[in-house]
Parts: C-alpha cells; sequence; structure tokens
C-alpha cells in the first residue's frame, strides 16, 4: 500500500493527456512528464498484480471446495 502512495503523482501535477503535442513543453517538462507516466505504469502495475492475486486465491478457493 506505500508503494502506491509513493508511486502517485501529486494532485497540483499538471494531467498528463495521452496524444497531447508535445512541441510546446521544455525539456523539463517533458522530462517531468516521463516521470508522472512512470509512475502512473508503477501505480497500475501494482493494481493489476493486487487483483492478479485476489484472483488466483479466489480460483484456488473454489478449486478446493470442488476437489
Amino acid at each position: 500500500m506505500d508503494e502506491e502512495h509513493q508511486a502517485r503523482p501529486s494532485k497540483a501535477a499538471k494531467p498528463v493527456v495521452v496524444g497531447e503535442d508535445l512541441s510546446r513543453p521544455s525539456e523539463d517538462e517533458l522530462r517531468e512528464r516521463i516521470t508522472l507516466l512512470e509512475a502512473e505504469i508503477t501505480r497500475t502495475r501494482g493494481v493489476l498484480s493486487e487483483r492478479g492475486n485476489i484472483r488466483s486465491a479466489a480460483d484456488a478457493l473454489f478449486k478446493s471446495e470442488n476437489s
């Protein structure tokens, strides 16, 4: 759970819009964008992993009941 809070971008950060024009932002803004996107990817992977663990536990429970 702590990793999720660490990886989450701050609320004050400008939202990242996928596909937006990248010709105007400065190099620093582009680096910040990359950092935000990497943090969001990490957070998304964490949630996906948690769901997989829950799914695996549920599958194991139902298989043991049917055995």
